[in-house]
């Protein structure tokens, strides 16, 4: 199929493409990679009258560590320079990893980080990542700007806390703190297609090898990264021993996510898949936490 009719426009600099969104609100939509956007207008599931290509603003594409250890990537950045980043993996081995399970090669050149945070789809790795890793977002309008955390910034499905005449210009990755540890757990019928279901644990130790702090959110289990956080909270103070990460893990796949039925598996399905993932992830990211590969 072919999308329907739209105005097109390339604007060279932000200004000028803000003012293009403040002028056409809800019916505009902003152009980064177009892995999403193009396929889901051929199919005419979203029909823009405008769109505001941002390819060829500057400033968008960068990968920057700060002195207290975050990560800065801008919206523009292809998933493929995050891949092959010295600086992103030494900053945010987490994101780093992930890279590589994010579709294919090609699609991976094009696509950008911002574009799949601000498509929030709820299968995608990038949103639960920034979820787990406790990022915030700067979002930019001519109105001025403002930072968003990763846990309001996702609402629902492919749904945000951006404004019609917002663009998410960077995400920041916290440091993390010593001690700590993290993992990806995902299965997938195919290697690279969206998971079935995934989960991403961060996870630090205290001096005493106790829990000190978790974060556990889940990815094709709902209709937004969701977050174990009862589950995580029961892990906290704890000595991370194989009986506390199963219960924790048994507990955040009954209670705290909502998958749904569909051609490719029930609901009950994803709940065992995420038991399972979840128990994995915890062992993983304490392994790390500890110092073990």
């Amino acid at each position: 199929m072919k999308p329907a009719p739209f105005e097109y426009y390339a604007p060279a600099t932000m200004d000028e493409a803000l003012a293009l969104l403040a002028e056409h609100g809800y019916e505009a939509k902003a152009l980064a990679g177009g892995q999403s956007l193009i396929p889901m207008m051929n199919f005419r599931l979203v029909q823009p009258s405008v769109l505001v290509d941002l390819n060829n603003i500057g400033g968008l594409a960068h990968i920057t560590p700060g002195a207290d250890g975050s990560l800065r990537i801008g919206a523009l950045t292809r998933h493929n320079q995050v891949e092959t980043s010295a600086v992103a993996e030494q900053y945010a081995p987490l994101i780093h990893f992930a890279m590589q399970k994010i579709a294919y090669p090609a699609v991976r050149t094009r696509g950008t980080f911002g574009g799949s945070l601000a498509h929030a789809d709820p299968s995608a790795e990038l949103p639960a990542l920034c979820t787990a890793l406790n990022g915030r977002f700067r979002l930019v309008s001519g109105r001025g700007e403002r930072w968003v955390s990763a846990d309001e910034f996702f609402i629902s499905l492919f749904t945000t806390a951006l404004e019609p005449d917002e663009l998410l210009a960077e995400a920041e990755i916290p440091a993390m703190p010593p001690r700590s540890g993290w993992s990806l757990m995902e299965t997938a019928r195919r290697p690279h297609d969206f998971a079935l279901m995934g989960v991403a644990a961060v996870v630090a130790l205290d001096e005493q090898g106790r829990c000190a702090d978790a974060r556990i959110v889940f990815l094709s289990a709902g209709e937004k990264p969701m977050s174990a956080q009862k589950a995580a909270e029961a892990l906290r103070g704890q000595s991370p021993s194989a009986e506390a990460i199963r219960a924790a893990a048994e507990s955040a796949a009954a209670n705290e996510i909502d998958p749904a039925d569909d051609i490719h598996g029930t609901a009950k399905f994803r709940r065992h898949l995420a038991n399972v993932l979840c128990r994995r992830a915890l062992e993983q990211a304490f392994q790390r936490a500890a110092g073990k590969k």
